[in-house]
């Protein structure tokens, strides 16, 4: 069976690295990712009318890991489940969840879109290693992140009928500082894992000789 990506040209990205390309296999990676994105969306500090999650986090390592097609694909999966009714987007504060069409109609809707275009985004830009040095990684996952606050903020502007300086307080100044420290972590963590991926092939590749 075939992989999800076109084999020609084939730009690597980690999952390539350690896992073979197969149908199976990528529909795995896809659903793990979006498990991730719902795993880490619980993680919430509650602000009104966003709060502060580590969703965004979860979005730049799908998309550096996967890559464009699979990383947009794990997103859209992981919106999906949303839209459906299952309890995968950030809490209340009281503990519940809002799903379905009332979460994408709300102040994070344009949010929950945002993610699947910078986890393409971010999935372009690994497919030409700018995932595997600090520098270029932490511009790639700082721009990630812009991508999101692009569809975010003109979204909550329009369903909050807030002007641009409300619409900032509320939908980006409060996620500065915390999306710069998701960036720096996932410009750690990337380039870690490759350099962990490169040793291990090429122990495996001595142990063959």
């Amino acid at each position: 069976m075939t992989a999800l990506a076109p084999s020609a040209p084939r730009r690597l990205v980690l999952a390539d690295r350690v896992f073979p390309r197969h149908l199976v296999v990528d529909i795995t990676l896809i659903v793990l990712g979006a498990a991730l994105t719902a795993g880490l969306a619980q993680i919430s500090i509650p602000l009104q009318p966003v709060p502060i999650t580590g969703q965004t986090l979860a979005v730049l390592l799908v998309g550096a890991t996967l890559g464009a097609v699979r990383g947009g694909l794990s997103l859209t999966v992981y919106a999906a489940a949303g839209l459906i009714g299952l309890p995968v987007f950030a809490p209340e504060e009281d503990g519940s969840h809002i799903v379905g069409t009332a979460a994408f109609l709300g102040s994070s809707g344009g949010y929950i879109i945002g993610f699947i275009f910078a986890a393409i985004f971010v999935g372009w830009l690994s497919q030409r290693e700018w995932d595997r040095k600090l520098v270029k990684a932490l511009a790639t996952f700082v721009g990630g992140t812009l991508v999101v606050f692009a569809f975010g903020l003109p979204w909550l502007a329009f369903v909050t009928g807030a002007g641009v300086e409300q619409t900032l307080e509320w939908g980006l100044y409060p996620f500065i500082l915390g999306g710069i420290i998701k960036a720096l972590i996932a410009a750690g963590l990337l380039p870690l894992a490759w350099f962990g991926a490169s040793k291990l092939e090429k122990r495996d590749e001595a142990e063959k000789s």
